[in-house]
């Protein structure tokens, strides 16, 4: 999946600045090398998917790097890089997929009952248990395509302390990044945002680079999409208000209402038991006012007890 939203990073380079040789570097994080272990291991998504490219670029080995926003860090600021460009927006969804072969028809709580939902993430499943509470959630991890071959396959899932767990009955993807590696024809059911709130940047990709590579940054603008950064900017907001961790199960979704901005903000108990969701609309060139606003909201509702009983 990376590559391929690397390769479409350097084909809007090409077609922006004909003739630039733009060309991707294969680069392998902690989290690809070890797809047995929870993230938090590695310290969270930004450890796992993201520090070993921020280091290559201050250290000179790149001159960018292209994150899926979902895996960035929201709850700081990295000194000396800027993000540089946002790609518009994809399909924001999560999706429910079968395993090949497996007839869909009408996937509701009673089809899934006794069955094996794996995903990785913490906000998909204590969404999932409030969906499918008669499910099970298990632990899975692994590349796009290595998932969904383990889910074929009936592979077992290795866990961190040794044991196995699975095999999967079902899985829980990004809808995006089905699409951006051509299995969008996996998708058996799509959750809409109203069933499951996407996580924060899910569906964006982010170009970063340092901040003083000026000649850098003035490229990447031409393939900057300004509404998907007013997007990107008020859900980052948010989520930085809310001081979440790797381990929170906080949502967020922003949208274009004809010339306003709406923001939809979430944050859910593991279990999946207390919920507390805020929506609020605001001006679309002040996107980071509309994440403060609904942040603080969150935070009055309760939402900083949720987010510290989560801690480890």
């Amino acid at each position: 999946m990376a590559l391929a939203q690397t390769g479409e990073v350097v084909r809007r380079l090409e077609s922006a600045h004909p003739g630039l040789g733009a060309g991707a570097v294969e680069f392998t994080p902690s989290g690809d090398r070890d797809q047995v272990s929870k993230l938090d291991r590695h310290g969270g998504k930004g450890g796992a998917f993201v520090a070993e490219l921020r280091a290559a670029m201050m250290a000179g080995e790149l001159d960018c790097a292209m994150h899926s926003l979902k895996d960035m860090p929201g709850d700081e600021e990295t000194p000396g890089l800027v993000i540089a460009a946002y790609l518009k927006r994809e399909a924001a969804e999560d999706a429910l997929v079968l395993p090949n072969g497996v007839s869909v028809g009408a996937i509701d709580d009673d089809r899934l009952a006794g069955k094996k939902i794996g995903t990785n993430s913490v906000r998909r499943a204590a969404y999932l248990k409030r969906l499918f509470p008669k499910s099970e959630i298990i632990h899975f991890r692994g590349a796009a395509d290595t998932r969904l071959e383990k889910l074929d396959k009936g592979t077992l899932q290795k866990l961190p302390d040794g044991g196995t767990v699975g095999p999967a009955d079902a899985l829980i993807m990004a809808a995006s990044g089905l699409a951006r590696i051509g299995r969008a024809d996996r998708i058996s059911r799509l959750l809409a945002i109203e069933e499951m709130l996407p996580a924060v940047g899910q569906g964006i990709v982010a170009v970063e680079c340092p901040a003083s590579a000026w000649k850098t940054r003035e490229r990447l603008a031409a393939i900057d999409d300004a509404e998907t950064r007013a997007m990107a900017e008020a859900e980052r907001e948010m989520l930085w208000v809310l001081n979440g961790h790797c381990n929170a199960p906080i949502a967020g979704h922003a949208r274009l209402a004809v010339s306003r901005l709406m923001l939809k903000g979430a944050v859910i108990g593991l279990d999946g038991g207390a919920l507390i969701e805020i929506e609020a609309e605001g001006a679309i060139d002040r996107p980071r006012e509309l994440g403060r606003y609904v942040g603080l909201k969150l935070l009055e509702q309760g939402a900083k007890a949720i987010i510290e009983a989560t801690r480890v």
